[in-house]
């Protein structure tokens, strides 16, 4: 067993309408009790009436419709993108623990942002920046993908370690940028790029949610083709060529599609870490390689995850909240060192 299928672990393959059927059901637990759980707690029954117009009292309808569902549905296609990029970047790489932030999205979307809360004040008033924020952030995501793009790009080809490469070194750069806007930031800005670059979704309404949707549901669109071409990838990129596959058009689409995904998911809600990694993986491990079940399943599952990590951030020390990306670091890296343990025997064999 080689390093890689070490990672991945060995698979239960449960039958995939099982485990669909059972991560819908922990998706719906999930936003039910991120429905029904904060300052007000409401019943699952008051929470379906109230969904459906039959309301028990009008506060209800406040509560559900105008504060929490917004959320919840925002901090779903957050989950659902990082999940579902997650899936396919790790098999473009062709390896288990690869993540989106590998090709530098997520970094420069951070750097952006970290521009847009220290250098637009002397040129835009502050008012603007609620605006301008997630536009910055989008936009850097895709302009650094662009750049390692370019960079992978040899004779018609995408090379694809190239890719990696320039992904570390265009991380790098955004990283040492973010420290230079850190060090000229003055004390409220400050506060602005720490709070942003743990991530979260408290600033959800209903325009941040229709304004994320497209770019987070980018990568489902191509889902059903995503699936078998990625497949193919696995035993190699002549032998996919071989099987028909148009290898080129496959990693192209499969680098916009993270960049549309990601950036739109870091625009809104900063920076959320281990969703990406921990999910694809933990699906791999549980239904198996095969990219028809490890991308949807992702999905669900990665949104199930970030709705009840939000959860706990706002209930655990309320009524303050706790940064998201902070909690699902502190969730995801225990849990991906303790299936790194139990693959320790499959790396030394």
């Amino acid at each position: 067993m080689n390093t890689i299928e070490a990672a991945a672990g060995t698979p239960l393959r449960l039958r995939f309408p099982l485990l669909l059927g059972l991560a819908v059901a922990l998706l719906v637990a999930a936003m039910i009790a991120g429905l029904g759980l904060g300052a007000v707690r409401l019943s699952p029954g008051e929470v379906i009436a109230t969904l459906f117009g039959q309301a028990v009292e009008s506060r209800h309808e406040t509560i559900i419709l105008y504060l929490r569902l917004p959320r919840v549905l925002l901090a779903g296609l957050v989950g659902a993108a990082l999940g579902v990029s997650g899936g396919v970047m790790q098999g473009l790489f062709r390896n288990p623990l690869a993540d989106p932030s590998l090709i530098g999205v997520s970094a420069g979307a951070t750097v952006a942002a970290a521009s847009v809360i220290v250098l637009t004040g002397w040129i835009f008033p502050p008012s603007w920046q609620p605006v301008l924020l997630p536009l910055g952030a989008f936009g850097g995501g895709l302009l650094v993908i662009a750049m390692i793009y370019r960079v992978a790009l040899v004779n018609g080809t995408t090379v694809v370690p190239m890719l990696l490469l320039a992904g570390i070194a265009f991380n790098a750069i955004a990283l040492s940028l973010t420290g230079f806007l850190v060090f000229i930031a003055n004390d409220a800005q400050l506060r602005d790029i720490s709070f942003w670059t743990f991530g979260s979704v408290g600033g959800a309404r209903w325009q941040t949610v229709l304004m994320v949707a497209p770019c987070a549901l980018a990568p489902f669109f191509a889902l059903p083709w995503f699936a078998r071409s990625l497949d193919a990838l696995n035993l190699g990129e002549r032998e996919a060529g071989h099987l028909g596959f148009r290898v080129e058009w496959v990693k192209r689409l499969a680098c916009l599609c993270t960049a549309l995904a990601v950036g739109g998911a870091v625009a809104v809600s900063g920076t959320v870490g281990f969703v990406g990694l921990l999910v694809p993986h933990v699906v791999r491990m549980i239904a198996g390689p095969m990219h028809g079940r490890l991308l949807p399943l992702s999905a669900i599952l990665g949104a199930a995850l970030l709705i009840g990590a939000d959860l706990v951030a706002r209930t655990i020390v309320a009524p303050a909240e706790l940064p998201l990306g902070l909690l699902t670091c502190l969730i995801g890296a225990p849990v991906f060192l303790s299936l790194l343990w139990r693959a320790r025997a499959g790396f030394s064999a």
